[in-house]
């Protein structure tokens, strides 16, 4: 239980070699937060850790294509992949590649769920194609990188 003052935190944790699986309850039900992550304008005002954000390419379809370019600090890191599959409220699977590993590509699937007192649990389950590529992007930082988007997406499920 989240006491006041506390921040949920996604739990991250490694799965054999290639894997990571976290998991993250949200205080909003399942449709809120399930739109805040399928239409663009809202995805811009979480993603990138609460900054900039610019969705060059957002096709929310089996196949699309997506691509996000976050500004910080007088720098930008993109990253991009495609909708695999898509079931409205409960799943999205998609590619992942950030362009700090180019050519590593991960794929990633988000489950979202109800909890009994009328939250969300999100569950994402990511594998990646070598050990190698799942220990550089744990190393370079997707986990706080993580949290601090989904405490910018707490302070927008708050106003919708």
């Amino acid at each position: 239980m989240v006491m006041p003052g506390q921040q949920n935190k996604a739990v991250v944790t490694r799965v054999g070699d290639r894997g990571m699986h976290t998991e993250r309850v949200f205080n909003a039900p399942r449709a809120r937060v399930w739109r805040a992550y399928s239409e663009p304008e809202l995805v811009a005002q979480w993603w990138g850790r609460g900054n900039k954000l610019v969705v060059e390419t957002f096709e929310f379809w089996k196949g699309g294509h997506w691509r996000f370019v976050e500004h910080a600090d007088g720098e930008e890191a993109g990253f991009e992949g495609r909708f695999r599959e898509i079931e409205p409220l409960d799943l999205i699977e998609q590619t992942f590649e950030w362009d700090g590993m180019p050519g590593h590509v991960s794929m990633d699937s988000a489950r979202f769920s109800d909890t009994a007192d009328g939250k969300t649990l999100l569950v994402i389950d990511s594998l990646f194609m070598t050990a190698e590529d799942c220990a550089g992007m744990f190393e370079a930082g997707m986990e706080g990188g993580m949290n601090e988007s989904y405490a910018a997406l707490d302070r927008l499920l708050e106003t919708l």
